[in-house]
């Protein structure tokens, strides 16, 4: 059945008779008709009784008056949604994100696109790395926020967008120099919260590397998978740890930030927006190019 029909259908209905819907409709009365017997002969079943007060449904229109309802206003979204996606002004994007992303540059980039594609229809899914990487790969997220370097399967865009340095993130109560920064030394007997093996290996090895060189070792007491899990852990004297200087963003109790004394050697937290490479532009391309730092 052509939508047409259906629209004609419950233009009857809502009318009460065919004479009123025409009106409305401003088409003339007996192709209203026509219309309507038509879609009585596909379905094979009569769809209104006529009489001299106007259009009454039968008991097999009944039955489907509010699927009908329902599917050509469907149509309609559908419709208006191509439209939108044909001129730029809409269409669907599912980002990935890390929690470093939360402080400051993933809302910007949101207000940015909404402002640009007024229509956009966000899906926001919060993953860690390792996570990120197989929706990548799985066409499960169009553009992740991740830390690098990571490796991502297939054909893919990446753009840096931050390098931040870490700082130490210790309890209230930890006691630090007078120059009010700890060394590499204090992080290792107060032990590390730091996230699981498998999510940041890179930067792992490189804070491992790091307190080598300053003749300790990094003593992780406890895995916590976000950063805010990181900031309630330290918070509960757990341990110390280490995160972006983005982090300092979060006004958590009980915990506070520091600079490292001898922190030259720990590796950079680096922030980068991964995407598939298309033949055509996509709302992913449109979204990284408002990335920014």
């Amino acid at each position: 059945m052509e939508t047409r029909n259906l629209k004609y259908f419950l233009a009857v209905v809502d009318a009460g008779s065919v004479t009123r819907a025409a009106e409305v409709l401003d088409i003339a009365q007996p192709a209203l008709s026509q219309a309507l017997t038509r879609m009585e002969r596909d379905l094979g079943v009569k769809l209104f009784e006529r009489t001299r007060r106007g259009a009454q449904l039968t008991a097999a229109g009944e039955a489907i008056v509010e699927d009908i309802r329902l599917s050509v206003a469907r149509i309609d979204s559908a419709s208006h949604r191509a439209r939108e996606i044909g001129a730029q002004r809409g269409g669907r994007l599912t980002i990935g994100f890390v929690s470093a992303a939360l402080f400051g540059l993933l809302p910007r980039a949101i207000a940015a696109l909404r402002s640009e594609v007024p229509n956009v229809e966000l899906a926001l899914r919060e993953m860690s790395n390792a996570e990120q990487a197989s929706a990548l790969e799985k066409g499960g997220i169009d553009i992740g926020l991740l830390h690098t370097p990571v490796a991502v399967g297939g054909r893919m865009r990446e753009k840096l967008i931050v390098r931040e340095r870490l700082l130490a993130v210790l309890p209230s109560s930890f006691a630090i120099g007078g120059d009010g920064r700890v060394g590499l030394r204090d992080l290792s007997e107060a032990g590390l919260v730091w996230f699981p093996s498998d999510q940041l290996p890179v930067i792992r090895a490189g804070i491992l590397s790091a307190f080598r060189k300053a003749g300790c070792e990094a003593n992780v007491v406890q895995d916590a998978n976000r950063s805010l899990t990181v900031l309630a852990c330290v918070a509960a004297g757990c341990g110390a740890s280490l995160l972006p200087q983005s982090a300092t963003a979060v006004q958590f109790t009980g915990v506070r930030f520091c600079d490292v004394r001898d922190g030259d050697n720990l590796p950079p937290f680096e922030l980068s927006a991964i995407w598939p490479m298309r033949s055509r532009p996509t709302l992913a391309d449109r979204f990284a190019a408002l990335l920014e730092a």
